[in-house]
């Protein structure tokens, strides 16, 4: 990171600049945002992900329900899997079935069943809400946990790239600045630099 190789310049010198120690002054600020603000800011993002998503697992734990179904028949032709926690884990079969809503209501439709070969008569789970329609699976707590970590990481490496950024723009400004001034002092020169002005 830049910003550490910016400390160079508190060191006294008599060649330093003005500019040179305002820039160890704006990298020693990115460097203390960066290893302060960014931590804390991402456990602050993690712990208000975490909570939600938490409470998005109470809620669907109370609104759906695991429910038995019934084959029916097969259908042929594929569709896409409804739930993508279990892509990958197990083979889904479209297949028409019956179920009972928890409300008691009698339910009929096309479904995926975690059946690599559905027959007429075969059980298999089913996640519905509590009117019996379909429903995906409800999140677990520790998925929920995982993506509370990943949004607490992502704050912080998001909020440490915002600072070197901004810590980039403002040393570009700079560095700008102080060659306008060296041009300037150039133009004032002018030709009496070097030879020109000794007179030969």
């Amino acid at each position: 990171m830049r910003a550490i190789g910016g400390l160079w310049r508190w060191r006294h010198n008599p060649l330093r600049r003005t500019t040179d120690l305002a820039e160890a002054w704006v990298a020693l600020t990115a460097l203390l945002l960066i290893l302060l603000v960014a931590p804390v800011l991402g456990s602050v993002v993690g712990a208000l992900a975490q909570d939600t998503l938490q409470q998005a697992v109470r809620e669907q734990r109370h609104s759906r329900h695991q429910v038995t179904a019934t084959v029916v028949r097969e259908l042929k032709g594929s569709v896409l899997d409804a739930d993508p926690e279990a892509a990958g884990r197990e083979s889904r079969t479209r297949v028409l079935a019956d179920w009972t809503a928890p409300d008691g209501t009698p339910r009929h439709g096309t479904v995926l069943a975690g059946l690599k070969a559905p027959h007429r008569g075969d059980h298999f789970p089913l996640w519905t809400d509590t009117h019996g329609r379909l429903a995906a699976r409800p999140l677990d707590a520790a998925t929920a946990t995982t993506h509370a970590v990943l949004a607490g990481f992502g704050a912080a490496l998001l909020t440490a790239g915002l600072v070197e950024s901004v810590r980039r723009l403002v040393v570009r400004r700079m560095v700008r600045r102080r060659y306008a001034h060296w041009d300037q002092a150039w133009d004032r020169a002018g030709p009496d630099w070097g030879r020109t002005g000794t007179g030969s």
